[in-house]
């Protein structure tokens, strides 16, 4: 199984390249919002249909089973799951190995990464609402004021990954939004923070989603909040985890295709991708990454310690050629391989 993601994200494009996206859409709220490829999704669609064109084109130099997944919702982490209890594997057949891909600015184009075992981490996102009391931004010792809970929250929560988990372990702790109020001098009723929490062993995940949920409680009941806050947690997906004996087997055949000096063997990521969902039904699993930072400005940026732009910013833009040649040849020396 070959497997590509579909959607887009809400980020106003920046990159002034002559096919950058001018789309608004309403997102999920209903709010209107710019929409870009800011996470490469446009580029692994490209891949694949190359990828599928040159597989059919020469079916004598393979032979088996290829399924071609056109996955929605990566980036809400939900897409995977909604094809597995939508029937994927009992409408089709289970395949034997899970394959996937992910273009990037941590590597030039024209090269590939790849990581045996862990790949990136667990992810878990949480809707928390602080309960306060409203009232007149002059007068707040008649309110409780639950954006000064919120901001204390914030701050306490940043100890769990510098104090309770212990020196080494992965774990992050980001609170991404911050909502509440209408007016200047009106103290709202309740303020919302949206997190999210990265880590990549069971028993740090299991701590730290304790850790929000007793320091939120907390600080809203030293605060006299009127009612303790509600934790939700409403998006959440494994790490990835690719098979070390199928990692090693297909380094070669994309060390043959691409060049040794073009393989990278690359450290664990703190991104999440819901295609776990897939290796935890019992498939071996392989997820590697494609280099898309234009040469030049790789080159330039790692000798100036600076960063090129990352997936999710509004400048994003993977060049074209070489990654988008590189990332067919890479999927079809992967794929034929397989398919000995």
């Amino acid at each position: 199984m070959l497997r590509t993601e579909l959607d887009a994200l809400p980020v106003e494009e920046k990159t002034g390249l002559a096919y950058a996206s001018k789309i608004r859409t309403k997102d999920a709220a209903g709010h209107d919002v710019p929409v870009m490829h800011a996470c490469g999704h446009d580029v692994h669609v490209a891949a694949i249909v190359g990828t599928a064109a040159v597989m059919a084109h020469s079916k004598s130099m393979w032979h088996g089973t290829l399924m071609l997944v056109g996955q929605p919702a990566e980036e809400t982490i939900s897409g995977a799951k909604g094809m597995l209890d939508d029937g994927l594997l009992t409408r089709f057949p289970k395949p034997d190995v899970a394959v996937a891909m992910h273009v990037g600015n941590l590597l030039p184009a024209g090269a590939v990464g790849i990581v045996p075992g862990i790949y990136n981490t667990n992810a878990d996102s949480l809707r928390i609402t602080i309960y306060g009391k409203g009232g007149h931004g002059s007068a707040p010792h008649t309110a409780i004021d639950p954006i000064v809970i919120a901001a204390r929250t914030i701050l306490a929560l940043q100890t769990i990954a510098s104090r309770e988990v212990k020196p080494g372990e992965m774990a992050v702790v980001t609170v991404g939004y911050i909502q509440a109020g209408t007016k200047n001098n009106i103290i709202p009723d309740q303020a919302e923070l949206g997190l999210t929490v990265r880590t990549n062993k069971s028993e740090v995940r299991k701590q730290v989603l304790a850790a929000i949920a007793r320091i939120t409680k907390a600080e809203a009941e030293a605060a006299g909040a009127p009612r303790a806050p509600s934790v939700d947690r409403y998006e959440g997906t494994d790490l990835v985890y690719n098979d070390p004996a199928l990692a090693r087997r297909l380094r070669g055949a994309l060390e043959s295709a691409l060049g040794k000096d073009h393989v990278v063997m690359e450290e664990p990521i703190t991104a999440s991708e819901d295609f776990s969902y897939f290796v935890e039904q019992g498939i071996p699993g392989f997820y590697f990454s494609l280099g898309g930072a234009d040469p030049q400005k790789f080159a330039q940026a790692k000798a100036a310690g600076t960063m090129l732009p990352s997936n999710h910013s509004s400048l994003f833009a993977p060049d074209v050629d070489p990654a988008l040649h590189t990332g067919i040849a890479a999927e079809v020396a992967v794929l034929r391989n397989l398919l000995k």
